[in-house]
């Protein structure tokens, strides 16, 4: 099982539960993630979702090994949804989205926020968008997003440094909403979300078409840039090396790439 899902006064929460791997995606979590949110779009019975995570991570972003074998293994069989399909899920879903950021946050992890209507952070929490340091493209619209939120300076220093980035420093960069004691998170996160559940659901969409609709071409614009250069860096001298690095425990060496890599 990859997810835990549970009903609460017209709040779905859906939490991530590969904690042995820090909640990283793999196909099976992207697609059960992904239908998790299709399916609660559907239900007459769900108001708000919460996204959370199990453990100390609320997601290491992709899983770096199935990302290594899907570069290397030319019979790699990709999910239903995969990511680009639950990037689709969180686009159109059209509910009010709750995040509780508990633990770790990287990569997939935390440009997840960028489509939360509310995101809640554990003090203890830290997040990472390692793009840099894995020779990649950002990813999920991030690259429109994160300016969006944050500012442009704010976004660029996430999506430029590989840097850990804490909860009081996503709090004041605006990517957060806020930040609560660890063992208040969940409670905390979840009493905002009936406040919004005990709302008539078809104003909670209206309210939240009217706010999402006319960002839905920058979104989809963005996402095509970053899925072209995303193309072209991935498998590249950086991303092989940033891969094989991880693989082998090591850290990564850019210092001997070929000319502009």
């Amino acid at each position: 099982m990859t997810l835990q899902i549970a009903d609460r006064n017209r709040v779905r929460t859906i939490t991530l539960d590969r904690p042995e791997a820090l909640n990283a995606f793999n196909e099976a979590l992207y697609d059960a993630t992904a239908d998790a949110l299709l399916a609660a779009a559907e239900d007459p019975a769900v108001a708000v979702v919460l996204l959370t995570g199990n453990g100390r991570a609320f997601s290491a972003g992709t899983d770096l090994l199935e990302m290594h074998e899907r570069t290397t293994n030319p019979d790699f069989v990709p999910g239903k949804h995969g990511f680009l399909g639950l990037l689709d899920s969180l686009v159109a879903f059209p509910k009010p989205l709750v995040c509780a950021v508990n633990g770790l946050g990287l990569g997939a992890g935390v440009t997840i926020l960028g489509y939360a209507d509310l995101a809640f952070m554990s003090t203890t929490a830290r997040l990472k968008c390692p793009f840099t340091s894995l020779g990649v493209a950002p990813e999920a619209a991030s690259s429109y997003l994160f300016p969006q939120l944050m500012g442009r300076q704010n976004a660029a220093w996430m999506l430029l440094s590989s840097e850990w980035v804490s909860a009081e420093e996503a709090l004041s960069m605006g990517l957060v909403w806020r930040v609560c004691e660890p063992d208040d998170l969940l409670a905390e996160a979840h009493r905002h979300a009936e406040v919004l559940a005990a709302r008539p659901i078809s104003s909670l969409v209206a309210v939240k078409r009217t706010m999402t609709e006319p960002v839905r071409a920058e979104i989809r614009a963005a996402r095509d840039r970053e899925n072209a250069a995303f193309a072209q860096l991935m498998g590249g001298p950086a991303n092989l090396e940033a891969l094989t690095a991880f693989a082998e425990g090591r850290e990564a060496d850019f210092t001997s790439l070929p000319p502009g890599w």
